[in-house]
């Protein structure tokens, strides 16, 4: 058992020094600063959570309710078919009637004139009741300068079909997916405007009338029939070139024709990417990539777009997806003017080119200006970009085109000599009887080159001949001194023998063995 120590003792021990008072306050402060720190990293766990938590709670109710809205959509469908399936049911039936009514009367005047837009569209509802795909094919084909009209009166007639997804299938089979065609004009195989009318028009009939263009009334025939030309299209892109061969007016055709049968693939979206991008410079294809479900990919695509130089098509499809914060339009129609003067000046610099050259540059310009104004307008950028500058230099540009013209023009009462660049006597002066034609050539004026400098005195020039009658005036271009006329000069004294250019000798000189003969 420990004994007490005496209180005396206690007044030995040894005092605590300051340096283990400032040891003992660094630990507190550490274990404070340390208490701290901790604290405030749950306390921003817990904040985190309960953000996370925030977030996945409204993701539910999104879910929640899309799924309700899913529900009620394909309840509202389940309910609404058998209206819409009486509604179409009664447009066939009167479509019968008016098609037996049509081939009653006969044969109409299929291939005459159309005065308005009335007698175009009696004249397509007539093709269109008769369900006659070849003739509504040859009409449509022979009134492209007519298309605007064609546009605002196509689904109208095509309303009056039976059947008028089958009819617009068959009326651009001729040469959708694979051209049948077996005489091909070098100006008329574009016909693909043609079949992109068709498909456009067709979508305003086929869509549902009760629940709009969720549903579209195609019969499954129809649609696999839709499938499988789609799948031959495919199929036959290596035969047409690959993807990068295609031509534009086809790869329209296709992506219209999988939007108009509501036929898009999930597994095809890479395809449809490529091909959009590929065709970008057409004006429906930003609305085409968002029908075939490119919504996603856009902003990849648009700087795809940006990094091919086709900063104009990029601008059209940030409209489209409404990515204008993230590509402002104004430096992307600069780059565009920048990109377009660039290339007119390599184009004036080309040396192979030198003919066409200045005007190949300012139309290339003048297009690129054109196209920059008309963006401004569609979308409103005066107070951006002014075009003022832009209009002012584009009227520069057309205005140099007639004064270059002027430049080049030739009198037409000259005929020109085609080996020395002299005029040609008139076109009848060899049928003429008191025409006289010389055999000698006008008078020309050597001159002496600094490059022969080691001859001792120059040529005498040939005595001129008699002039003939007319308007003929000696030749512009002279004579140049050369070697060989002085060595002629020194071994002839007088002038060589010459013939007649029309007698068979251009040069007026008689050949080699002739000239032997006559020694």
């Amino acid at each position: 058992m420990g004994s007490i120590p005496d209180p005396g003792e206690l007044t030995e021990l040894t005092p605590p020094s300051f340096d283990e008072f400032q040891r003992q306050t660094s630990l507190m402060t550490s274990c404070t600063l340390l208490w701290k720190e901790l604290s405030d990293h749950f306390t921003s766990l817990e904040q985190s959570l309960l953000k996370k938590s925030e977030v996945i709670k409204r993701k539910i109710q999104t879910l929640d309710n899309e799924t309700k809205e899913s529900l009620h959509e394909l309840e509202k469908r389940e309910v609404t078919i058998e209206g819409s399936v009486k509604i179409a049911l009664g447009k066939v039936e009167v479509s019968k009637e008016a098609a037996i009514m049509a081939m009653d009367r006969g044969p109409g005047d299929e291939d005459g004139e159309v005065d308005d837009g009335e007698g175009l569209l009696l004249r397509l509802k007539c093709f269109c009741l008769k369900m006659d795909a070849e003739g509504l094919w040859r009409f449509v084909t022979g009134k492209k300068k007519e298309l605007d009209a064609l546009r605002a009166q196509m689904p109208l007639a095509l309303a009056e079909c039976v059947d008028p997804a089958k009819f617009v299938l068959e009326t651009i089979s001729e040469v959708f997916p694979v051209d049948k065609r077996v005489d091909k004009s070098d100006r008329g195989n574009d016909l693909g405007w043609a079949c992109v009318l068709m498909l456009e028009s067709l979508i305003p009939v086929v869509v549902d009338p009760v629940i709009g263009k969720s549903r579209l009334l195609v019969t499954p025939s129809v649609k696999s029939r839709a499938n499988k030309i789609a799948e031959t299209w495919k199929a036959s892109l290596e035969e047409r070139g690959g993807i990068e061969n295609v031509k534009t007016p086809d790869v329209h055709t296709f992506l219209q024709h999988l939007v108009t049968f509501g036929i898009v693939k999930k597994e095809d979206v890479g395809l449809y990417r490529k091909l959009v991008v590929g065709s970008a410079w057409r004006k429906q294809m930003p609305k085409l990539a968002v029908s075939l479900g490119l919504s996603d990919k856009m902003p990849d695509m648009i700087e795809e777009l940006i990094g091919k130089g086709q900063q104009l098509d990029a601008v059209h499809f940030t409209y489209e997806v409404g990515l204008v914060d993230k590509f402002p339009p104004v430096p992307l129609l600069k780059a565009f003017l920048k990109d377009a003067k660039k290339a007119a000046a390599s184009i004036l610099e080309d040396p192979s080119n030198t003919g066409r050259a200045a005007h190949l540059a300012g139309r290339k310009e003048q297009s690129a200006l054109r196209s920059v104004i008309k963006c401004i307008e569609d979308y409103k950028l005066e107070s951006e970009f002014p075009p003022e500058s832009l209009k002012k230099r584009l009227e520069q540009l057309e205005k140099g085109k007639p004064e270059k013209r002027k430049t080049v023009q030739v009198p037409a009462n000259k005929r020109t000599r085609a080996n020395n660049g002299g005029p040609m006597p008139p076109a009848k002066a060899g049928r003429l009887t008191n025409a006289y034609v010389s055999s000698f050539p006008a008078a020309p004026t050597f001159v002496r080159s600094p490059s022969h400098a080691h001859y001792p005195a120059p040529v005498a020039p040939y005595h001129s001949p008699p002039t003939m009658y007319g308007s003929r005036s000696p030749p512009t271009n002279p004579y140049v001194y050369s070697p060989e006329a002085a060595s002629m000069a020194g071994s002839y004294p007088g002038a060589p023998m010459t013939y007649p250019a029309y007698g068979g000798y251009a040069n007026g000189m008689a050949p080699a063995y002739q000239q032997a003969y006559y020694r």
